[in-house]
C-alpha cells in the first residue's frame, strides 16, 4: 500500500485545539495496491473532525450499522466522538485522501460551506483540484516551512469552497448539462495524454463549443483545457513519485513531446521543476 502522510508538528497524537477557528492536524493519501484489505475501526471515534475524499476506486463504510459502498467523487465527514469503521479492498484499487482538523469554529465553518453535518456521505465530483490541494497540505505539513500551519488551514478552506461549489452546481444545472460534463470528464481522464481539440470534441457530441466550454467551467470550476492540464500535471506528479522513468519519458506519457515545455509548465503549476519535485519526494520517503 502506498502511504503519504504528515502530521502537525510531526506528532501523531490526536489534537483538540480551540485556540483558533480552524487547525489542520494531519493529512494523508492511501493507495491500496498489494494488501488484501485496509481496515479502520474506532468504536468511540476521535476527538477531532475527519474528512475523507475517494479519488478513485471505492471504500466500504459502516454507518449506523449499515454498510455503504462509497465510490469515487464522494467525501465522508466524521464528527468528534462518532464511531468510525471502514474498509478498503485491494480489488477496488482505492485511492483516498484524508484530513483531520479541529478548532473553535469548525461547526460554523462547515455549515457556511453547505456541508451538511447530518449527512456523512456527499458526492462532490472527481476534479483533480481536490487531489492537488490535499497534496499541497501534505507537503506543507512535511516540510514545516515558516507559517505552514496558517497555509494548510487556508488550503483546507479552499477544499471547502470547491465542495460548496459542487453542492450549489448540483442544484443549479440541468441533468443534461451534468451528464454532458460527466461524460466529458470521463473522456478526458481516459485520453488526457493525447491531443484533444475541444472544438472537435464538442462537435462530435453535437454541442455548441461555446456552450460546452461555459457549462464545463461553471460545473467544474475549470475550463476543459485547464482540466486536461491538471490531469497531466497530477499524473506526472504520481509518475515522478513512484517510478524511475526519465523526465522526457514522463513528459511523453502525459502528452508532451517537448520535455522542456513540459518542465516549464510543471514548474509554473507546482512551484518547482520535475527534477526538484522528484528529489523532494524521495527525501520525504526516506524520512518516513
Amino acid at each position: 500500500m502506498f502511504m503519504n502522510v504528515a502530521y502537525l508538528n510531526n506528532s501523531t497524537s490526536t489534537v483538540v485545539d480551540n485556540t483558533k477557528p480552524l487547525i489542520v492536524t494531519s493529512c494523508g493519501n492511501y493507495r491500496v495496491k498489494n494488501r488484501s484489505e485496509v481496515v479502520t475501526h474506532r468504536p468511540k471515534g476521535r476527538k477531532d473532525y475527519q474528512l475523507l475524499y475517494i479519488a478513485s476506486g471505492k471504500g466500504h463504510f459502516f454507518i449506523h450499522g449499515e454498510e455503504k459502498t462509497v465510490s469515487a467523487g464522494n467525501i465522508i465527514v466524521y464528527l468528534p466522538d462518532q464511531p468510525q469503521e471502514y474498509v478498503y479492498y485491494r480489488a477496488d484499487q482505492t485511492d483516498v485522501y484524508w484530513v483531520h482538523f479541529t478548532g473553535n469554529e469548525v461547526e460554523e465553518i462547515l455549515k457556511y460551506y453547505n456541508i451538511n453535518l447530518q449527512n456523512n456521505i456527499l458526492y462532490i465530483g472527481t476534479s483533480p483540484d481536490y487531489q492537488w490541494l490535499f497534496g499541497q497540505m501534505i507537503q506543507e505539513l512535511q516540510l514545516c516551512r515558516p507559517r505552514y500551519d496558517e497555509l494548510i488551514s487556508l488550503q483546507l478552506r479552499n477544499i471547502f469552497v470547491l465542495i460548496s461549489r459542487a453542492i450549489m452546481s448540483a442544484k443549479k444545472f440541468s441533468s443534461t448539462s451534468e451528464k454532458e460534463v460527466a461524460f466529458a470528464m470521463h473522456y478526458f481522464r481516459k485520453n488526457y495524454n493525447t491531443e484533444i481539440s475541444i472544438e472537435e470534441y464538442s462537435e462530435s457530441r453535437g454541442l455548441s463549443n461555446c456552450w460546452f466550454i461555459q457549462c464545463f467551467k461553471e460545473i467544474t470550476g475549470s475550463s476543459p483545457l485547464q482540466y486536461i492540464l491538471k490531469l497531466r500535471i497530477s499524473n506526472a506528479q504520481s509518475l515522478l513519485e513512484n517510478t524511475d522513468y526519465t523526465i522526457t519519458e514522463i513528459a511523453n506519457m502525459v502528452g508532451y513531446t517537448n520535455s522542456l515545455y513540459f518542465s516549464r509548465l510543471f514548474h509554473k503549476y507546482i512551484g518547482m521543476s520535475p527534477k526538484e519535485y522528484r528529489k523532494v519526494k524521495l527525501e520525504e520517503n526516506l524520512r518516513e
